[in-house]
Formats: structure tokens, sequence, C-alpha cells
């Protein structure tokens, strides 16, 4: 194992095909208005977790939540991720800010995300 750290799942994007039924939803179960509310995502900040709503699965076409493990070094992760038998879905990148996000598939078809925060 390497000495890449993880936070655990702090995030979670759900696909959504109704932008603004699910965001009054999520409003109303979360109890709070979005911190983030624009036409391609809509994304709520609640007891240390983000909640984001991904209208049509994005460019990602998403199918199902996938939640993010936050992790220290992404590469680090996604290497070692493969060798136990993973395979890269979406390779790390850039998504705005220094924010770094990748996916992989594990052995049964399971999407599992990784994020890194800039340092």
């Amino acid at each position: 194992m390497s000495d890449s750290s993880n936070e655990g799942i702090k995030t979670v994007l759900h696909p959504v095909s109704d932008l603004a039924a699910a965001k009054a939803v999520y409003a109303a179960l979360l109890g709070i208005q979005p911190q983030a509310d624009g036409p391609y995502y809509v994304g709520f900040d609640v007891a240390g977790q983000h909640i984001g709503l991904v209208p049509g699965g994005g460019p990602q076409h998403m199918t199902s939540p996938v939640a993010y493990w936050h992790v220290s070094d992404i590469e680090a992760k996604l290497a070692e991720v493969t060798a136990a038998g993973a395979t890269v879905n979406e390779a790390a990148h850039d998504v705005g800010g220094g924010r770094l996000v990748a996916t992989v598939t594990d052995p049964d078809g399971n999407v599992l995300g990784l994020l890194q925060d800039p340092q």
C-alpha cells in the first residue's frame, strides 16, 4: 500500500434528468439551498459532505450516483487501485481551481471516484 491517504467519501454526485425538480427535492431533504447553482451543476455543502446534481449525467455520462473518495495524491491512489485490479474510467483531470478528479471501475463494474483538492 502507498502513503496516499484518503479522507473518506465527502462528495457524491447524482445524475438527474430534471435539474429544477431535483434541486427542490434535495433542498427539502438537506434543509438548505444550494451553494453552487448553475445550469450545468447544482451543489449542496452540508455536514462535511458535498452533494452534487449533474444534469443528464454530465460529460461523464453517469447513470448512477458516484461517490468520490478525497485523497491526498490522486496519481498515487490511481496507481494503487489499478494495481489492485481497478480499471481507469476517467483519467485524473482538473475540474477548476486545481481540483483533480478521476474515476475507476472495480471488477464488478462499480464506478468509484477519486478527488484531490489543491494543496
